[in-house]
């Protein structure tokens, strides 16, 4: 491009997905992982009144979607 040579990368982030240049998905895994933990634990040092039907709806709100996020696209 214009005489300048393109770098070969690892790893690139696209609408959220992280792939890999092997296309494995343990990267997004890891990451979706990561920020599901995160707000795991926000919710278990914040919440004081820890029923099941608000832990589970705080789940469903709050963790399901970092975990659910673009799955058809990196593990169709």
């Amino acid at each position: 491009m214009d005489g300048n040579l393109l770098e070969p990368v690892n790893d690139e982030k696209d609408l959220g997905v992280q792939l890999s240049a092997d296309l494995q998905p343990s990267t997004q895994c890891h990451l979706a992982y990561s920020a599901a933990s995160k707000v795991l634990g926000l919710i278990s040092r914040t919440i004081s009144y820890k029923s099941r039907d608000v832990l589970l709806r705080l789940y469903k709100s709050l963790v399901r979607p970092n975990l659910e996020y673009c799955v058809s696209a990196w593990s169709p």
